[in-house]
């Protein structure tokens, strides 16, 4: 489960795939199957979090990695280089951005 708190030093990785709505759900189903089958038996993984806009022109997915390291060994991994390829060549275009939870408010319910 995503935790987002401000006092955890994890990074966070934001990545906003473009992608025309009739490739939306391939798109998606590549994701999950990557995220499933190979990024989260990858050491530092901590959570993924895929997100589909309204209009079905973008995905966006949340993840957060225990470390630069551990994101860098990801993008090393082959199994997970083939899934960025395959990703790459669905989308329009792809803008992942690294971050550091600067902070984070929420209630209860």
């Amino acid at each position: 489960m995503t935790k987002i708190d401000s006092s955890e030093k994890i990074l966070t990785l934001i990545n906003t795939f473009d992608v025309d709505q009739d490739n939306h759900q391939l798109l998606m189903d590549l994701l999950v199957q990557a995220t499933t089958e190979v990024m989260r038996h990858l050491d530092g993984f901590i959570s993924a979090n895929l997100h589909s806009s309204i209009d079905g022109n973008y995905i966006v997915n949340y993840a957060q990695w225990r470390s630069q390291a551990h994101f860098d060994a990801m993008l090393a991994n082959p199994e997970a280089q083939i899934h960025m390829k395959q990703a790459s060549d669905i989308a329009n275009n792809i803008k992942p951005l690294l971050y550091k939870v600067s902070h984070s408010e929420c209630i209860s319910r």
